[in-house]
């Protein structure tokens, strides 16, 4: 799709890919190795993904892992999509975060993503 950054993405770039997904790197990374991994087929949201890409994309997610234990030798992962703006998707074509977690990136990481923003109800894990 024209104007879309993953649909026009250099291919040179990618770190792996399969049929129907490639992966990157983030270009604002949350934490070093963050990845994207992307279907090929240009779409917003997870909920319209087709069965296959599910699978490609997990197919892919479990690869990347293989890299990032190579290169980083991370402590823990957090693996995410955001769906819609509400829910802080900026690029309007489906991707999934892998994020590597370190011992002592965060103070207390208990919790993961439930730190993101203040809780509905109080968790104490």
């Amino acid at each position: 799709m024209m104007g879309c950054i993953f649909c026009e993405y250099d291919k040179d770039k990618y770190i792996a890919e399969n049929d129907l997904a490639f992966a990157i790197y983030d270009n604002f990374p949350v934490n070093k190795g963050h990845i994207l991994v992307i279907p090929k087929r240009h779409f917003s949201s997870y909920f319209e993904a087709k069965a296959a890409e599910i699978e490609a994309i997990f197919k892919l997610t479990k690869r990347c892992k293989e890299i990032l234990e190579v290169k980083y030798d991370p402590d823990g992962y957090n693996i995410g999509v955001n769906v819609n703006y509400p829910g802080g998707q900026t690029i309007m074509h489906l991707h999934q975060h892998i994020i590597p977690r370190y011992k002592g990136d965060v103070e207390n990481p208990r919790g993961g993503i439930r730190k993101l923003k203040p809780n509905l109800v109080e968790y104490d894990g």
